[in-house]
């Protein structure tokens, strides 16, 4: 729907990290060394998207199916998250971008669900990135946590349950007050959503790589947003009418 000649760009993108075990085992390592070498990938995407002006990002980090893995697996991620609290923040804080965690966090140790909101407290003035990190985060724990709001709103007499709407209802799940998803990127050769932002990637073009998340480049991420750019968002109408009122 853009008048002029500039590539459309997403202004919301979501990305499944997948593949960094695969990546590690492909090397004959531990998995674990798999998601540190993944970090360098959230770094570039990060910067990539700030250079780029994309509006907001949103990172999978952690399912709340993720807790099924070996102890062990899980135990180094969650190693890996206090690390990159620790040496990551004060960057991001100083490159403008805004850090929010999104999920159930209080199934985390104390200390870490205390970084995690201290981090969301010092960038919350921050406006070059909006970056959402998805962490014990499930797409049908967010429909049903919303609708668990909604329902108590109607027991206490606060609601009319037929005043509630697809506006009202998406007040009330995750990344409320942030541009919808357009752009869906899932890396490493999986070809499904498995259970990420179901809500809110109801209009969002759905992009799938065979790369492994530690291979994610500029280069990589190049081709997805040129995918983007060459795809009719119609929105239900057609293609007729969409250059109408283009």
């Amino acid at each position: 729907m853009d008048s002029d000649s500039r590539p459309r760009l997403p202004r919301h993108i979501a990305i499944v990290m997948d593949g960094n075990g695969r990546w590690a085992e492909r090397r004959h390592r531990p998995r674990s060394f798999g998601h540190r070498e993944g970090q360098k990938a959230v770094r570039a995407a990060i910067e990539y998207c700030r250079r780029k002006g994309v509006e907001a990002l949103t990172l999978f980090a952690f399912s709340s199916e993720n807790w099924k893995r070996p102890d062990e697996e899980v135990g180094a991620l969650m190693q890996l998250f206090l690390d990159a609290l620790d040496r990551e923040v004060d960057e991001l804080h100083r490159n403008g971008v805004h850090i929010t965690f999104v999920g159930d966090l209080g199934a985390f140790a104390p200390e870490l669900a205390a970084r995690m909101q201290d981090a969301m407290r010092r960038t919350a003035a921050n406006t070059a990135l909006s970056l959402n990190v998805a962490v014990n985060y499930g797409g049908r724990w967010d429909i049903v946590q919303a609708a668990r709001t909604l329902a108590q709103s109607a027991a206490r007499g606060e609601l009319e349950p037929a005043a509630i709407d697809e506006t009202l209802f998406g007040r009330h799940v995750c990344l409320d007050g942030q541009p919808p998803v357009d752009l869906f990127i899932r890396t490493g050769g999986e070809v499904r959503v498995s259970n990420f932002l179901l809500w809110q990637i109801a209009y969002a073009e759905l992009y799938f790589t065979e790369a492994l998340w530690p291979d994610v480049d500029a280069d990589v991420l190049d081709a997805a947003l040129a995918e983007f750019a060459r795809r009719e968002r119609r929105y239900g109408l057609t293609s007729a009418q969409m250059r109408a009122v283009s």
